[in-house]
């Protein structure tokens, strides 16, 4: 199992910024070892978001992203105590789910 997720989320007015440092290896599949074999490819493939248990950001992701990716977006409606939840998928079937409150 992946390291959690650090999900940072601040109310500005009527939204909410969502920081999102995620710990993943993202091997593009094109990469050799030291032995000169080829890495195989193993990347987040979906990520997505829900505000207290509704959708608010879906993202289709390749093989291109970097290692550790950071992801930061905006959401309309959200305020102070309510739950921002962020779920990744990667192309060998593994999720991680994690969660934070909006400051």
């Amino acid at each position: 199992m992946a390291d959690p997720m650090r999900i940072r989320a601040q109310s500005s007015g009527d939204k909410a910024t969502v920081r999102v440092l995620m710990s993943h290896e993202m091997e593009s599949g094109q990469r050799k070892d030291a032995s000169g074999k080829t890495v195989p490819a193993w990347f987040i493939q979906e990520v997505t978001a829900k505000l207290n248990g509704k959708d608010v950001f879906s993202a289709e992701w390749g093989p291109a992203v970097s290692k550790n990716p950071f992801l930061q977006f905006n959401v309309k409606g959200a305020k102070a105590g309510d739950k921002i939840a962020v779920t990744w998928k990667d192309n060998k079937g593994d999720t991680r789910t994690d969660e934070a409150t909006v400051s």
